[in-house]
């Protein structure tokens, strides 16, 4: 298994559209493509206008594919034609689970 960590800089003051955006557009359809949402999360503390979320795949191959599947829906490029404009950075990361690992 891996975990993408996706982290996303959202516009100040457009956190709250965003997230409704989202979940109206985007959410459903990722979870039903890409499958394993671990969590989606927003800053509190730090630097703010942030959110991060966790997805899991069984590989990279895996992770390539579901991705690859969703930039392919009509729905989908909708949802990045509304909400992109609001992204004002991203950071993506792949991480590797320890041997010693609750999440493998």
């Amino acid at each position: 298994m891996i975990v993408e960590e996706r982290t996303y800089q959202i516009a100040a003051g457009k956190l709250p559209d965003y997230l409704a955006r989202y979940e109206e557009l985007g959410l459903e359809l990722q979870k039903r493509i890409l499958g394993n949402l671990i969590g989606y999360f927003t800053t509190e503390i730090g630097p703010l206008s942030r959110l991060v979320h966790l997805w899991g795949y069984e590989s990279l191959t895996d992770r390539e594919r579901r991705r690859a599947e969703l930039a392919g829906l009509a729905a989908w490029q909708e949802y990045l034609r509304v909400c992109t404009p609001m992204i004002v950075g991203m950071e993506n990361r792949i991480l590797v689970p320890t041997a010693f690992s609750p999440l493998r």
